[in-house]
């Protein structure tokens, strides 16, 4: 009971914010999901007219947790891109219902959304889309939302753009916190390309609903792997991609998968992992190989 009390007071104060790493406890445990954007070329939001050939495969949002179950995953993520423009609770429903029925869990949905633009309409509509986007997370029973900080906008200094940012994440978060749900801040270049100032946005959001959506990929830096393992204990989901690009390279290189795991061992995560494939290769043939060395990585 003592312990659950503790657990409770980290919790539940509403100015708490995720300044240290999150508290974990015993051992790491790593859960495999797949991430729709995998497929980005076969989903509805890419589909125009003449893109496809006679034949080739195209899919829609239950196809994919059809293949998501067909290959052992645990969970899938959903990124908002693929779902009508229109989306209502009777659609999220449906998804739910056959997630559920396919065993499996929705690990996260996602948005392409940005914070750093100064006050007006324009930023308005970005902080009300992940507040729609929250209300759909909670539809669909999913406890994780991806979110971008955002670029540096013409006359605007980098410090103006972070603060912009961290203002509409707390924002984001209080909305997003009443309902359970977390918003994960990737590191997908402009204000956050460097782990330095990542961390530092993290640290500043006074919301225990913030923390970072870690993406093996997108540090293009001297030292991807060292980036990677420092923003590690804020991680509250985890993107695997097969390939890394380390800074001023023409072309990207193989990713050490069992490197970057061990990273997220040592870091005590406990949560998804959900591929993201990204590379040339056509997903449906390089796909199961790597849930099959991530699902060993995993077990070892």
């Amino acid at each position: 009971m003592a312990a659950l009390a503790g657990g409770a007071a980290v919790l539940a104060p509403a100015s708490v914010g995720a300044v240290e790493p999150f508290p974990r406890q015993g051992p790491p445990r790593l859960q495999l999901s797949l991430a729709a954007y995998s497929f980005r070329k076969y989903l509805p939001a890419s589909i125009k007219a003449n893109d496809f050939a006679p034949g080739e495969r195209k899919f829609d949002l239950f196809q994919f947790l059809d293949y998501c179950a067909g290959h052992g995953v645990a969970g899938a993520e959903l990124t908002s891109y693929y779902f009508p423009k229109d989306v209502d609770a009777g659609f999220l429903l449906r998804i739910r219902r056959h997630a559920f029925l396919r065993g499996l869990d929705i690990s996260g949905t996602a948005v392409g959304n940005t914070f750093t633009l100064p006050p007006g309409a324009k930023r308005d509509a970005e902080i009300a889309l992940v507040k729609k986007w929250t209300d759909h997370a909670a539809v669909l029973g999913t406890p994780h939302i991806r979110v971008f900080a955002g670029n540096v906008p013409k006359d605007s200094t980098k410090e103006d753009a972070k603060k912009r940012s961290i203002e509409a994440l707390e924002e984001c978060a209080d909305y997003s916190g009443k309902k359970g749900i977390f918003l994960g801040i990737e590191n997908h270049g402009g204000i956050v390309g460097e782990a330095a100032d990542l961390i530092d946005i993290i640290k500043s959001v006074k919301s225990p609903w913030v923390g970072i959506n870690l993406d093996s990929g997108n540090f293009h830096t001297d030292d991807p792997y060292a980036d990677f393992a420092r923003c590690a204990p804020w991680a509250v989901n985890v993107q695997m991609k097969g390939e890394i690009r380390r800074r001023d390279a023409k072309q990207n290189e193989p990713a050490d998968l069992a490197r970057q795991v061990k990273a997220l061992r040592d870091a005590g995560y406990q949560g998804y992992v959900a591929l993201e494939y990204e590379s040339a290769e056509d997903p449906f043939t390089a796909i199961p190989p790597l849930l099959k060395k991530m699902r060993e990585l995993f077990g070892s």
